[in-house]
C-alpha cells in the first residue's frame, strides 16, 4: 500500500515499532531462558518489564489517535532478532561469550528503537499531539536508559569473556584473548 500522507507515514511507523517491540519482547524472554549470569538475568528481567510497558504505551498512542493497535511487519526487527539468535547459538558452548552476545544483540536493538522513537516523536510534534508525544518520549527515555545500562555493563561482560579465554580450557595463561 502506498503511503501518501504524513498521517499514513506516522501510522506505518507506529505499527512498525509496535511489531518490533513484540518481536523484541519474545527475543528477550528467550534470552532470559539461556542466561545464567545474575547481572545479565537482572538486566533482561528489567528490560522485559520495560518492553511490556512500552507496548502498553503504544496501545495508548493508537487509542489516542482513534486507531486500532495494529502490527506492521517490521523486517528490521526480524533481522536483528535473527542475527542475535544466530550469534547466541554460535556462542552457546561458552557462557561468558553467550552473555556478551546477548548484550551485543540487545545494544543493536536499543539503537534501532531509539532512532524509531525519535522519528515518531518528530511526527507527533508536527501533528501537535501532546499526549502521544508524552507516551513516545517515555518510551524513548527508557530505550536510552537501557542502551546506557547495556553499554555500562559491556566492559564487565568483555572482561569475563577474556578471563575465561585466558584461564579457561586449552588457553595458555600468557595468551592475549582475541576480542
Amino acid at each position: 500500500m502506498a503511503i501518501r500522507t504524513l498521517d499514513e507515514k506516522f501510522a506505518h511507523g507506529l505499527g512498525d515499532i509496535y511489531d518490533a517491540e513484540h518481536q523484541f519482547l519474545q527475543a528477550l524472554q528467550e534470552q532470559l531462558q539461556q542466561a545464567t549470569d545474575p547481572t545479565v538475568q537482572q538486566l533482561l528481567t528489567t528490560h522485559i518489564a520495560q518492553t511490556q510497558q512500552q507496548i502498553q504505551n503504544l496501545q495508548q498512542v493508537f487509542s489516542l489517535l482513534g486507531r486500532q493497535a495494529q502490527r506492521q511487519p517490521c523486517d528490521a526487527a526480524k533481522g536483528l532478532v535473527t542475527e542475535g539468535k544466530k550469534l547466541m547459538k554460535e556462542c552457546q558452548d561458552n557462557p561468558a561469550l553467550l552473555h556478551l552476545a546477548i548484550g551485543s544483540a540487545d545494544a543493536k536493538v536499543e539503537h534501532y528503537e531509539i532512532a524509531t522513537y525519535r522519528d515518531l516523536i518528530a511526527g507527533a510534534q508536527m501533528m501537535n499531539q501532546p499526549q502521544v508525544l508524552q507516551l513516545l518520549q517515555q518510551n524513548l527515555q527508557q530505550e536510552e536508559q537501557t542502551a546506557a545500562l547495556i553499554e555500562q555493563n559491556t566492559p564487565m561482560l568483555l572482561q569475563k569473556a577474556a578471563s575465561q579465554e585466558q584461564y579457561g580450557s586449552g588457553a595458555s595463561q600468557g595468551s592475549t584473548p582475541t576480542l
